[in-house]
Formats: C-alpha cells, structure tokens, sequence
C-alpha cells in the first residue's frame, strides 16, 4: 500500500471488504480504492496477496467451507472488522463443489458478518434463479424458479432488506471472457432465437459502485444490457470476430427468458455503459 493512495481515502467514506477477489472482486476493490474507500479484500490463491496489497487493498487469504477451519474462521473475524460494507461475490459452482451446499458455505460468512456489526451486505447473484421461459423475467418471476434454482434462492434469502441488496448479473462479457469462445465450432444448437443476456464488467463494477456510493440498500436487482440479440446473431458474429469456427444453430424458433432491468435503470439512476452487446465485439 502506497502513501499515495492512502493520502485520497476519506474517513467519511466507509469500509468495504470485498469477499472474493476475483474476475469481477478484483476490479470492484480497485475501482473502490480509487474512490477513496478503504478496501478489505480476499483471496483464495496466496501469489494474489501482493496483487491485493500493490492495489491498495488489505489482503486476506481465506477459504470457505460449510464448516471453516479454525485458521479461516479467525481470518474472516479479522477480515471483517471495521466493515460497514461486505460485497460477497462467491460463484456457486466454483466455491460450493455442489449447487445444494452453496447456501450452507455462505452461512458462516453472515453469521461472522453479524458478529462483526457489518451493516449492509451487497450479494452478487446470478439470473440463473429464473426459469428457462419465453418471457420477460422481472426481479418477482424468480419464485417461480423454486424447484430449478432452490439452493440459488435459498442462498439470497439470507440477505434480507431492508439492510441488504442482492444484484442478479447477467452472463458476464469482459477481459478474459470473450463471447465467440463460448459456442464456437459447435452445431445444430437449441434455441437460435432465445435472447442473450449480458453484462459486460465495466457495467459489474459500475453499477455495484453506484448502489455502494448512494446506498441502495432493501432491494433485488436484475443487471443486464438492454440490448438482447438472439443466439443466432449474436454467437456467430462473436466468433467471427476472434477467427473461430461460427456455430450454427436448429432451424426451430424457441426461444427462452429474457432477463429485465428496467427496475436497477428506474431506481438506481445507474447509465450503462455497454447496452449494445454487439459493439462490445468490436
């Protein structure tokens, strides 16, 4: 940590431990320290503690588990003390090892975060909690996803308001995760016409900065471009685009959810910077 950055912070502004510095955890805590907040931040992978510290931000290295070593218990106590703000940002298929286990392994860490007298938690989520339907998907059409995505709706009730805020993420575009990858060289693929739903990180970062920043907290926002090309137009122009293999879709015309956010727009006041999907190719 730098005098340099050290010299911006404002002791009005309040502390916020990022759980998960990751893809998307890492450029959050930067852009957070750029703003004059002081950042908490944790890691999985001991190389990426000097990354954290060179960034400004205090590094962790901690593990979860459903039930937490007596090392990762006593590092998540010393993580969160002095956090009025905890972003938990845990992937559930890279953190649980099973979707069903997921809303136990984020227990410890609310239970921990009560103890400390963190105020206000920022939950990431996932739109995967809305079913597979040929309709828009507003921030209420998620009980009707219960049987599919149970464990993802379990793990957000335990982020209540009025104290907390859940943002659902679209599929994530960005550095590192180029859309043409996803689908290339395959065939005959379901659902050509289903809308794409995206988020790009600038947009991640941003809007959980905003809701941060004006302190947006009781709701459940769905975060997504407004721009929803279908499969078939959007993959193969993804591909192209990096030199792949374009993949080619059925001739069938299903389609599948597309995911509003006209509520995150209309309360938040936040602008999104990419909506159009396909110039994010470019």
């Amino acid at each position: 940590m730098t005098n340099t950055t050290a010299s911006f912070r404002s002791p009005s502004l309040p502390t916020v431990a990022v759980l998960g510095c990751g893809w998307l955890g890492l450029p959050l805590a930067r852009a957070l320290v750029e703003e004059g907040y002081r950042v908490h931040g944790s890691t999985t992978t001991p190389l990426q503690l000097l990354t954290l510290r060179d960034a400004g931000i205090r590094p962790f290295l901690l593990r979860l588990s459903t039930k937490l070593s007596p090392i990762d218990a006593d590092t998540l106590s010393a993580m969160l003390q002095e956090v009025d703000i905890l972003v938990l940002n845990i992937p559930p298929s890279r953190a649980a090892g099973s979707a069903e286990a997921y809303p136990e392994l984020l227990q410890p860490v609310v239970a921990a975060a009560k103890q400390a007298g963190v105020q206000h938690i920022l939950y990431v989520s996932t739109t995967g909690v809305y079913p597979d339907e040929p309709r828009a998907m507003r921030e209420t059409d998620a009980q009707a996803a219960a049987d599919a995505a149970a464990p993802l709706l379990r793990a957000e009730a335990l982020f209540p308001a009025p104290d907390h805020t859940v943002v659902r993420l679209g599929g994530l575009l960005g550095p590192g995760r180029a859309a043409g990858r996803f689908l290339a060289g395959r065939h005959d693929l379901p659902q050509g016409d289903a809308p794409v739903n995206l988020i790009h990180l600038d947009d991640c970062v941003g809007l959980l900065c905003h809701i941060i920043e004006l302190e947006i907290w009781g709701h459940t926002f769905n975060a997504c471009a407004a721009h929803h090309p279908p499969r078939r137009e959007f993959y193969p122009q993804a591909a192209a685009r990096l030199g792949l293999q374009p993949p080619t879709f059925l001739p069938e015309s299903a389609g599948g959810k597309l995911i509003d956010s006209t509520l995150v727009r209309k309360l938040t006041g936040y602008t999104f910077q990419h909506d159009d999907v396909l110039a994010t190719l470019g």
